[in-house]
């Protein structure tokens, strides 16, 4: 590996550490903590960590506001509602409200059917109430 992609990489880890504390304030302390658990498929975080939070939602092309907006759509098409009732808290965080979190999961029902838009509404509800 060259300089520039060891630096890349730290640069993403960087990125993906400010994003995600940004986007799920007081859950990790500060400092760049090991993920790994000694568990099959340790590195799957730390994968997250770089390549969706230091590469995706680092970018500056969209507010986090409408990155929530859009992670929250594609969860609820995929029925991905464990990482949807996360999604809701960290929507919440960048000022998407709770209406506007009902409106996506109507719009879904649209596109991506009825049952996985109910599967949303009841992940979404289990995400507010705790």
């Amino acid at each position: 590996m060259s300089t520039k992609e060891v630096e890349t990489a730290a640069d993403l880890r960087a990125a993906g550490w400010k994003a995600m504390r940004a986007a799920l304030p007081g859950v990790f302390p500060e400092g760049d903590l090991d993920l790994r658990d000694g568990r099959l498929g340790e590195d799957l975080v730390d994968i997250g960590l770089t390549s969706v939070w230091g590469a995706l939602w680092g970018r500056e092309g969209l507010a986090p506001r409408d990155r929530s907006l859009v992670t929250l759509g594609m969860l609820i098409a995929l029925g991905a509602e464990a990482e949807l009732k996360t999604h809701v808290r960290i929507a919440l965080t960048n000022g998407v409200t709770e209406d506007e979190i009902a409106e996506v999961i109507y719009h879904a029902a649209g596109y991506a059917g009825f049952p996985a838009a109910t599967a949303a509404r009841t992940a979404a509800r289990e995400a507010l109430a705790g």
